[in-house]
């Protein structure tokens, strides 16, 4: 397993976006409706409840500038770094390490 430098806790890319409407003091409720997304489902992304579809960073990228590349690739990121302190599946993996050395 990689000892590669972890962040203490995840960061998911909707409070990069949040950051950036209180910033430019923009409302989540106007940014959604101009861009005709449901409210819930925009502040569940920037509260992190929801992930950052491809799609989702084009939009945010017309809209605010920001590149969707980066929102992407947050988002990947936040992914892996969750399923890395998931129990269950660190369990499961070991087993599977286990049964890979015999080959």
């Amino acid at each position: 397993m990689s000892k590669a430098i972890q962040p203490f806790r995840p960061v998911h890319p909707g409070e990069l976006l949040k950051d950036e409407l209180e910033y430019r003091n923009l409302s989540q409720k106007s940014v959604a409706k101009e861009l005709g997304l449901s409210y819930t489902t925009f502040n569940g992304i920037l509260n992190g409840k929801r992930p950052v579809s491809t799609d989702f960073a084009l939009f945010m990228e017309a809209a605010l500038d920001v590149p969707a590349y980066i929102l992407v690739g947050m988002q990947s990121d936040y992914n892996l770094q969750v399923a890395q302190k998931d129990n269950k599946l660190l369990a499961r993996l070991a087993k599977i390490r286990k049964v890979a050395a015999v080959f």
